[in-house]
C-alpha cells in the first residue's frame, strides 16, 4: 500500500519534494493511514484536526486520539474547537455545509502566505469509493461533464493522494498491521446525501451490477480523457468566434451543438447554461438587443454579438480649472496645452484632437459623460444637433455610447471628446491663440 501510496504521487505529480504537508486528521481510517503514509514517505507533515462538538463525548474521543496519533508519530498538531451548531443558526446554514466552510476555511488559513503559515498544501484522505459516490452525486444533481470526471487528485492547494485506494483495501491494511482508528458514528445515518448514496443507493446498483463500483471508476477515467479532447475543441472554437470586435452572427450559428458551444463560449462571462435560450435569440434580433449576466452583457450590434463588462455609468464629473495641463478621468486622459497661432498653422485632422479658439473659452472647463438632452453644433454644420442623434449616426453600439465624454465651457459643449468639435469653437483667421486638448483612452 506505502509502495502504491509512493507511485501514484509520482504519476500524478501531486507533491513536490519541497512542500510541507498539512494532513486533515479526523481520526477514522482513511485519515489514520494518510498521515502515516506520509510520515512514512518522509515528508515533513503537520496534523490538523477539526473538533465541530457535535457528537458529544465521541467528539473527545475523537480529538484524544488523534493527539495520541500525533505523539506516536513525532509531529506537530493543531486543534481547532467550533460550536458548529450555534454557527450554523447564526448563518443559516445546514450543519454539514457549515462544518466544510469552517473545515477547509482553517486549512486555507494555515497555508496562507504569511508568518504564521504551517504548510505549503492541504492533503486530505478521500479514497476511490468517494470518487464513485461524488460521480454519482453529479450525475444526478444534473452537472455537466465537468462534474462526472470525479474529484481531481490535486486541486491548486487541495491533494488527495489517496484517490487510487478502494475502502476496502484501506481497511483490510489497517487490519493487517494491527493499526488502530476510531468509527464516526455519523457515518451511519443516511439523512447526510452521501451516505444515503453509500448505504442505500449502491447496494441496489450492486444487486444488478456486481461490479458497479468498478465501472464507475473506469467511467471517471473516460469522463476524464473526454473532457480533455472537450475542453481542446472548445478552447480551439473560442479562438477561431471570439474575435476582437466580438462573436460573428452567421458564423456562430452554423457552428453544430449550438446550445452547448454557446455555454462554453459564454460560461467565462457569467452567463448560465439557463441564459442560453435567450442568448441564442440575439442571433434573429435587431441590433441593440442585449442579455446581461451578473458581469457581463452581450449585445447583439449588427453581424456581431459584442461582449462587454457590465460598468455602472460615471456620472461624476471632472472640474479643470485653467493652468491644469493634464486631467485623467473614467475611459482615459486629456493633455492640455496652450498655443499661439502661427501664419502657418495647419489644422489636426486626428479625431483624438481638438484644437479650439481660446477666446470662446471660459473657465473652469466640465469634462463629463454626455447625457439625454445635450446638443452641440458639430462642425461644418449651422443647425444643432443632439449628440444622441450623432451617436446613433455614427452606428456607434451601445458599449461604445457609455465611454463618450464630452467638454462643457460656460454652459457649451465645445467637443464630443474623440469624435468632433463643435462648430462655434473652430480656429478662425482672427484666431490669436488656440487650446489643444488631446485625448488618450484607456484600452
Amino acid at each position: 500500500m506505502l509502495s502504491a501510496f509512493r507511485q501514484y504521487i509520482k504519476e500524478k505529480k501531486i507533491i513536490h519534494p519541497n512542500e510541507r504537508l498539512l494532513v486533515a486528521v479526523s481520526g477514522g481510517v482513511d485519515s489514520v493511514l494518510l498521515a502515516r503514509f506520509c510520515v512514512e514517505a518522509g515528508y515533513l507533515v503537520t496534523l490538523a484536526h477539526c473538533n465541530f462538538q457535535l457528537r458529544g463525548e465521541e467528539s473527545k474521543r475523537d480529538e484524544a486520539f488523534v493527539r495520541t496519533l500525533a505523539d506516536e508519530l513525532g509531529v506537530p498538531l493543531l486543534v481547532r474547537h467550533f460550536d458548529t451548531v450555534q454557527l450554523a443558526e447564526t448563518a443559516g446554514k445546514g450543519i454539514q455545509e457549515l462544518a466544510r466552510d469552517l473545515r477547509y476555511g482553517w486549512f486555507n488559513t494555515l497555508i496562507a502566505q504569511g508568518t504564521e503559515q504551517v504548510a505549503d498544501i492541504i492533503l486530505t484522505a478521500h479514497h476511490a469509493d468517494d470518487n464513485i459516490e461524488t460521480l454519482l452525486m453529479q450525475f444526478f444533481r444534473g452537472t455537466g461533464l465537468n462534474g462526472l470526471c470525479g474529484m481531481e487528485p490535486r486541486q491548486n492547494k487541495l491533494v488527495r493522494p489517496l484517490l487510487f485506494a478502494r475502502k476496502s483495501e484501506l481497511l483490510e491494511y489497517a487490519k493487517a498491521n494491527n493499526i488502530s482508528y476510531v468509527e464516526d458514528s455519523s457515518n451511519l445515518s443516511d439523512k447526510y446525501t452521501r451516505n444515503y448514496f453509500r448505504h442505500a443507493v449502491l447496494p441496489l446498483l450492486r444487486e444488478v451490477y456486481p461490479q458497479v463500483e468498478q465501472n464507475l471508476l473506469e467511467n471517471i477515467h473516460r469522463f476524464r480523457d473526454t473532457h480533455e479532447l472537450y475542453s481542446a475543441y472548445i478552447e480551439k472554437l473560442r479562438k477561431k468566434l471570439i474575435q476582437p470586435k466580438g462573436i460573428p452572427v452567421l458564423l456562430l450559428a452554423k457552428q453544430p451543438g449550438l446550445h452547448t458551444i454557446t455555454y462554453e463560449l459564454l460560461k467565462p462571462y457569467g452567463f448560465s447554461a439557463a441564459q442560453v435560450p435567450e442568448v441564442l435569440r440575439l442571433l434573429a434580433a435587431q441590433s441593440g438587443r442585449q442579455v446581461q449576466s451578473a458581469s457581463h452583457r452581450i449585445i447583439r450590434h449588427r453581424n456581431w454579438l459584442v461582449i462587454t463588462e457590465v460598468k455602472l455609468r460615471p456620472e461624476g464629473m471632472v472640474v479643470v480649472e485653467e493652468g491644469v495641463r493634464q486631467v485623467d478621468f473614467a475611459v482615459g486622459t486629456l493633455s492640455i496645452e496652450t498655443r499661439s497661432k502661427a501664419d502657418n498653422w495647419q489644422p489636426q485632422l486626428e479625431a483624438t484632437v481638438a484644437q479650439l479658439n481660446e477666446n470662446e473659452i471660459r473657465y473652469p472647463l466640465i469634462v463629463r459623460p454626455w447625457k439625454t438632452g445635450d446638443y452641440f453644433y458639430p462642425l461644418g454644420m449651422k443647425k444643432k444637433k443632439k449628440i444622441s442623434r450623432f451617436l446613433i449616426d455614427l452606428k456607434m453600439p451601445v458599449h461604445q455610447k457609455e465611454r463618450v465624454y464630452v467638454v462643457e465651457t460656460a454652459g457649451r459643449i465645445a467637443w464630443v471628446i474623440g469624435y468632433r468639435i463643435d462648430e462655434r469653437f473652430k480656429i478662425k483667421e482672427s484666431t490669436v491663440s488656440l487650446l489643444e486638448l488631446k485625448f488618450f483612452p484607456q484600452p
